[in-house]
């Protein structure tokens, strides 16, 4: 039996990964001969048995894999809302959201020594982690990973990663997190626009519609305030931030394409590398020119810091991983969903005001990202389901038009009395 491998696109914090998976069906146990009992029986009941075994079981494995699909999108939206609500809490008594952003970032390194152990495992064939590393390595080229692909083929996702990150804390500063999450929502409008533009991919009428009410949506929360200096910094950000993880992603895929899971853990880590080599001396900077000081290191809530990276470090475990264990489109819910959980909170931590046009841009943007996790095809699922119900209403209208004829009869036997002595 061959050996299927999910292919996976690392993402950066808030995107929607893309993988292929094959569907790898059981082998049939083999039935043994059957008893006299079971000779005389009809050979449509064995068949109907065999439908009905295979049924329960694939009904089994789809309940499987909605139960765990549930405990992965509590997860998503657990570790997504919780993250975006202690950053906010954070810069209460830690005001430097670029020093947070590298702080979280360097927590990426821990992706591929995590990986390593899953695959000690869970694996059959375990290998030595020089003989892993290697192989995961093949995927940056024939040579593997080289002076040269780090700074071509990794560096500017590194780069990518930490102004998402950076600009979606600095947004928090000065807006609330229900409008943060919910404009974060619009990357996915963004990914289809440079999709479709960049890697020709399928034009889809719906989806151009989701682009354009994730458009208005803006719109519509940059109006809720007034259109004070403030909120359209915040709003500016969070956007930019939302541009910045759609080039993210499909850069990713126009460059390096897709990744098998341990491929995806050695990306990651070494984002995480760069950003310790290459990215460190700028919180320095800014600490010295104090743009982001702080009086003492003993002043860092550093329980504040940590528990960020740790949830933010989760979301994109599950994030990235997830797809082993359930669909795809439940992970995406799990971002929407945190959106009604930061607004429950704002309501009673901050002094938010749902008016209408804020409500409406929120259903608007919600409704937006939504559309687009219909698959390319589910035009021609409608299509079939039409056709189905149309097929299935001309039936009963024939077996109704057919009842009538045959009335007259059964009602002249009914209503015959019977004189048998």
């Amino acid at each position: 039996m061959k050996k299927h491998s999910a292919r996976v696109a690392p993402l950066s914090a808030c995107n929607s990964p893309v993988l292929t998976l094959t569907k790898v069906e059981g082998e049939e146990r083999p039935r043994d001969s059957p008893g006299p009992a079971e000779a005389q029986a009809p050979a449509g009941a064995e068949a109907g048995g065999r439908t009905s075994h295979r049924c329960w079981r694939c009904s089994r494995a789809q309940l499987k894999k909605i139960f765990w699909g549930v405990a992965v999108v509590l997860c998503v939206c657990s570790s997504w809302a919780g993250s975006t609500q202690l950053a906010k809490l954070t810069f209460r008594k830690f005001d430097a959201p670029f020093t947070l952003t590298w702080f979280a970032t360097n927590w990426n390194f821990l992706f591929f020594p995590l990986y390593y152990v899953g695959h000690v495992c869970k694996s059959a064939e375990k290998q030595s982690v020089k003989q892993r590393y290697r192989e995961c390595c093949r995927f940056f080229g024939d040579n593997g990973l080289t002076l040269k692909v780090f700074f071509t083929k990794a560096a500017p996702f590194g780069v990518l990663w930490t102004l998402t990150n950076y600009l979606y804390l600095h947004a928090i500063k000065k807006i609330n997190t229900t409008d943060v999450s919910v404009l974060f929502c619009c990357n996915k409008a963004f990914v289809f626009l440079l999709s479709w533009i960049v890697l020709r991919d399928r034009f889809m009428g719906v989806r151009i519609v989701a682009a354009i009410l994730a458009i208005a949506g803006i719109v519509m929360m940059t109006y809720a305030d007034g259109f004070h200096s403030h909120s359209v910094i915040g709003i500016a950000l969070v956007v930019g931030s939302a541009s910045m993880s759609a080039l993210y992603k499909v850069l990713f895929k126009l460059l390096l394409g897709s990744a098998k899971f341990g491929e995806a853990a050695l990306f990651l880590s070494i984002l995480g590398v760069f950003n310790i080599l290459f990215i460190t001396c700028i919180p320095v900077i800014l600490y010295f020119t104090k743009v982001e000081y702080w009086s003492s290191f003993d002043d860092i809530p550093w329980g504040n810091l940590c528990g960020f990276s740790v949830l933010l470090l989760t979301f994109n475990i599950v994030l990235n991983f997830g797809i082993a264990v359930t669909y795809p489109t439940l992970m995406s819910v799990g971002i929407v969903l945190s959106v009604p959980v930061n607004a429950v909170v704002d309501h009673y931590t901050s002094k938010i005001v749902f008016n209408g046009v804020r409500v409406i841009a929120i259903i608007i943007i919600g409704l937006g990202f939504l559309l687009l996790l219909l698959p390319e095809e589910w035009d021609v699922w409608l299509i079939k389901l039409l056709t189905r119900l149309k097929v299935r209403k001309k039936e009963e209208t024939a077996e109704g038009a057919a009842d009538p004829g045959s009335g007259p009869q059964s009602k002249n036997r009914r209503a015959r009395p019977s004189f048998a002595r």
